[in-house]
């Protein structure tokens, strides 16, 4: 039998600095892109995005007491109602919807403190948790690829080049690479790829020439207008769904029960606050990140400490202008070069959960909720209330819980057919 003989970077564990400075550029590298993109639709400038997630990121730590290696990066949740306020009253109320979501979510984590979370059990048994998982990566395929300009009529020569190389290598080396190389797989693919980009000249820096060598990020301050949070309000169901299924797959990968310790009301509390200052400060809602999810099971590095080292980088470019600009120019084949392995990666963990929980499909039940989760999170079905829509992976949460409750109260009466 084959065996992973790659040596374990586990959580507590403390890295040196010659291999500490490339793991964490590589985490970095991985958020970048997606996190850079949302305040580009916003219309606001990413410096202050890129210090909100790095100081978001070691709140998290702290808070979490260094047991959940996570990244705060910048949220999609909220783009469609946030883009809605934004055209309706301006970017400075969306701010104020933030802070209240945020607020609402350090509730529920309260709550969640107060009365435990041992209802993820019956709400969320293996056999929905499972595909609930897989969908957090398979539904961002499509993003991957159309990031990557490989799908549609924008396909060129030049996009799949760069695709190619980067992804080849991103592969290769989480199966070739040995000793210290094995490591750094993504950062050694996003070099590659952005070699490749600059030989067939896709790469642009005029931004960079632009761009002031150091400059302080642009804070502004929030506004409330209670129309501009109804409208925002909603997007709670999401993030707290989101947040659930982002730490149950790290918990996976990491051989760790997150949700026990440090505890979901710990890693919820930390994730709604750090979009609570963003709000005050002017920067955008920030959640755990699937990239560097995808990172830790591609390396198996998941030292909390290369995650802060990330978390500082964010920090220092949000400075340093010409730095920050000079990592925008990384193409979009080359970030969907990488994110179509940690998507990837990210689905395989959803099956893995079915695997290691031994879910018996033989059983009516756990047949039903894994089809249904999977066909609900994939067929692109949505369901619209007022401002906000569900879909995907979390519409496919929110009915893999309600089917999950409707035959624990069916098992508790003795009428399932496969308790007999």
């Amino acid at each position: 039998m084959s065996k992973d003989v790659r040596k374990i970077i586990q959580v507590e564990d403390k890295v040196p600095f010659s291999l500490l400075l490339p793991l964490s550029i590589q985490h970095m590298f991985a958020m970048f892109g997606a996190s850079v993109l949302v305040p580009f639709i916003f219309g606001i400038n990413p410096a202050v995005v890129l210090f909100m997630n790095g100081i978001g990121t070691l709140m998290f730590i702290f808070i979490t007491k260094k047991k959940a290696p996570a990244y705060l990066g910048s949220s999609f949740a909220f783009l469609a109602p946030a883009g809605l306020v934004i055209k309706q009253f301006g970017y400075q109320y969306a701010l104020g919807g933030f802070i209240t979501v945020g607020f609402c979510g350090c509730i529920i984590a309260l709550i969640i403190y107060k009365f435990g979370s041992k209802w993820i059990d019956v709400v969320l048994p293996p056999a929905a948790m499972g595909p609930v998982v897989a969908l957090i990566g398979l539904e961002l395929a499509g993003t991957a690829a159309s990031t990557a300009g490989i799908v549609g009529d924008g396909i060129t020569k030049q996009n799949a080049i760069v695709f190619f190389v980067t992804l080849g290598v991103a592969v290769l080396g989480s199966v070739l690479f040995k000793k210290f190389l094995s490591v750094i797989p993504i950062l050694i693919a996003i070099i590659c790829g952005y070699v490749a980009a600059l030989a067939t000249h896709m790469v642009d820096f005029t931004a960079v020439k632009q761009a002031a060598t150091f400059a302080i990020p642009n804070f502004s301050l929030p506004k409330f207008d209670i129309n501009a949070i109804l409208i925002i309000l909603p997007v709670i169901l999401v993030i707290v769904s989101e947040h659930i299924g982002h730490q149950i797959v790290t918990g996976k990968i990491i051989g760790r029960d997150l949700i026990k310790d440090p505890g979901l009301h710990r890693s919820l509390f930390a994730d709604n606050f750090s979009t609570i200052l963003s709000g005050f400060i002017g920067s955008v809602p920030t959640t755990t990140y699937g990239e560097n999810i995808g990172v830790m099971a591609v390396t198996k590095v998941y030292s909390v400490q290369v995650i802060a080292g990330a978390a500082i980088i964010s920090i220092i470019c949000s400075f340093v202008g010409k730095l920050s600009a000079m990592i925008s120019t990384i193409p979009g084949p080359v970030i969907g070069g990488i994110s179509f392995l940690l998507y990837g990666m990210i689905g395989a963990s959803g099956i893995r959960i079915l695997i290691d929980s031994q879910v018996d499909l033989g059983k009516s039940r756990n047949l039903a909720l894994v089809s249904v989760v999977f066909v609900t999170g994939l067929s692109g079905v949505a369901v619209t209330f007022g401002n906000i829509q569900l879909t995907g992976m979390v519409l496919a949460c929110i009915v893999a819980m309600i089917m999950s409750l409707v035959f624990y109260i069916f098992d508790k009466l003795n009428l399932m057919n496969d308790s007999e």
